[in-house]
């Protein structure tokens, strides 16, 4: 398989302290890529690195061939690379339907309150925007919740409304930050689901996740991080059993990666 994203010689400080040291890591074309780690362990600043918001102390990010060391968080979105967060920041007093012609911005030349209140026949462009949003909609299983207000929807649905809006953005490569963290078991399985038909529909995941059913359950490749430093990368059967990774992490977690 081909990288879609390769990272080198990944270092990171701040200060004194190293969040993340020499880290070399791989994520190939169409692959569900798991990172685990404890609380401190760089995840969330190997995120920011890729998506722009913070710059390496040494080494490279190369997408598609690329190098993009130095490239805006927008820029960034604009090559395919899409993020979401671990809170989600969504538009409250929109609807769900709104909410989802943001993540077209980065595809449209017209802005949503443009879009509103214009006449210009250029804003035809807002009807397939709207037909695109309900079948991305209707990939999540929100389809029904359209015109709600997103300050109503539960906490699972909103985790589901941000993936939405980030495949509105056309992601090549997603960086799913938590994605069913404290979500109910009857979310988590269809988060679960929706992560692999986003795979099916050629988009390449990162996954950073506490949940070990959810690592265990969808990801093809997983990689673990303990104080900024990879201690294993491997299959998930060959992470479930690695000596240093139960040491460092797993612990009494273990026994849910059978389930």
């Amino acid at each position: 398989m081909v990288a879609l994203l390769e990272i080198k010689n990944l270092t990171k400080k701040f200060g004194g302290l190293t969040a993340l040291e020499q880290l070399d890591l791989d994520v190939e074309q169409g692959e569900i890529l798991g990172v685990i780690g404890p609380n401190g362990a760089g995840k969330t600043t190997l995120f920011n690195i890729i998506t722009g918001f913070l710059q390496p102390t040494r080494g490279r990010v190369i997408f598609q061939n690329e190098n993009i060391n130095g490239l805006k968080p927008h820029t960034r979105a604009k090559k395919g690379i899409i993020r979401t967060f671990q809170l989600t920041d969504l538009f409250g007093d929109f609807t769900v339907l709104d909410n989802m012609h943001i993540g077209f911005h980065l595809q449209s030349q017209i802005g949503l309150v443009k879009a509103k209140i214009s006449r210009n026949p250029e804003c035809l462009k807002e009807e397939e925007i709207e037909r695109k949003s309900i079948e991305i909609l209707n990939l999540v299983g929100m389809d029904h919740l359209k015109d709600k207000p997103a300050k109503d929807l539960s906490h699972g649905y909103h985790k589901s409304l941000a993936v939405a809006i980030a495949l509105a953005a056309n992601p090549q490569l997603l960086l799913l930050d938590e994605p069913v963290t404290s979500l109910n078991p009857e979310r988590v399985a269809a988060m679960m689901g929706l992560i692999r038909k986003m795979r099916e529909r050629g988009v390449t995941i990162v996954l950073i996740e506490h949940n070990m059913k959810t690592i265990f359950g969808v990801c093809d490749k997983i990689v673990v991080l303990d104080h900024g430093i990879k201690i294993a990368e491997g299959l998930p059967d060959e992470i479930r059993t690695n000596k240093n990774v139960i040491a460092a992490y797993l612990g009494n977690k273990a026994d849910i990666t059978k389930s």
